[in-house]
Parts: structure tokens; sequence; C-alpha cells
């Protein structure tokens, strides 16, 4: 119970002799106002970023209820913003690109194909229907595959034939 009550008369004593926590480079930390950190962040030198988390987490340390919305919001950006680690590998922008250069390739692709097939040969005479069926009839005169082929009896297949 006793280093409990102590902790508590320390900190009680700190806040009256010190209301306002004073960052080791107060001209820093008083230069950047908390209300407009996320703006200035990335151009802050790394010693001024530092002095505001500094500042940012002697705030941290009082209640909650009583930092201004401005506080909370730089607390937050400094503690999970996307700097350092956390800043995204992809700028904005990346996937509408990505969509649009696979839609292009696509694109690029159904053309070289339609190209090719209006450029190709016409298809061979042994691919048509009527040769297919006349394949068929031949192979019944011919007796191929009698047992369970196109000659052989109640044979109800297409035989040869793949064309519609």
């Amino acid at each position: 119970m006793r280093p409990v009550a102590l902790r508590i008369a320390r900190r009680t004593f700190a806040t009256a002799v010190h209301p306002h926590p004073v960052a080791s480079s107060s001209s820093a930390a008083s230069a950047i106002p908390l209300s407009n950190v996320e703006a200035q962040w990335e151009k802050l030198a790394s010693d001024e970023q530092l002095a505001v988390h500094q500042q940012l987490e002697e705030l941290q340390k009082k209640d909650w209820k009583t930092l201004s919305l401005a506080e909370k919001k730089a607390a937050y950006y400094v503690a999970f913003g996307p700097h350092g680690p956390r800043t995204p590998i992809n700028p904005p922008g990346t996937s509408t690109k990505v969509i649009l250069g696979v839609l292009g390739l696509i694109g690029a692709a159904g053309a070289t194909y339609a190209g090719m097939r209006s450029l190709a040969a016409p298809p061979p005479k042994t691919l048509t229907r009527e040769w297919e069926e006349a394949a068929n009839e031949r192979a019944k005169e011919l007796k191929l595959n009698p047992i369970t082929g196109v000659s052989s009896e109640g044979y109800t297949g297409k035989g040869f034939v793949q064309s519609k």
C-alpha cells in the first residue's frame, strides 16, 4: 500500500510544481503546434520529431479526459500514422494504374488474336460437316470397330462428326 501512495504523492507533487510538462528542447516543441502535427511531421528534423514525441508522451501521462482533441489526434498520429515503418509501399493511384495496365494488355492480346485469325488460312476441307459424315459412312462400309464403334449394332454416338 505504501509504495502506491508514494507514487501518487510524487506524481501529484510533480504536476503541482510543473503543471505543463516541458520537453527537452522546448523551443522546437513550442514552435510546432500540436494541432498541425500531421501536416508538418515529414518536414520536421529528427530532433524536432523526438521533441514532439516526448512532449506527447508527457501529455499522455495526464488524464485523457483533460486532453484537447488536437492533442489526442497528434498523439494518435505520432504513434500510428503513416510514417516510418508504416509508410505505404505503393503511392496512391497505383491500383488504378495496375488495373488500366492489365486491361490494356488484355485488349492488346485480343487485338493480336483477332489480327492473326484474320490473316490465317481457312480451315482444311476435312473439318467440314460433310467430310465428317462421309467419314462415318466410310467407317460403316469398312466395319471399323464393330464392337463399340460406328459399325456396331445400335450405335447412337456421333462417330467422327465433331462440327456443329
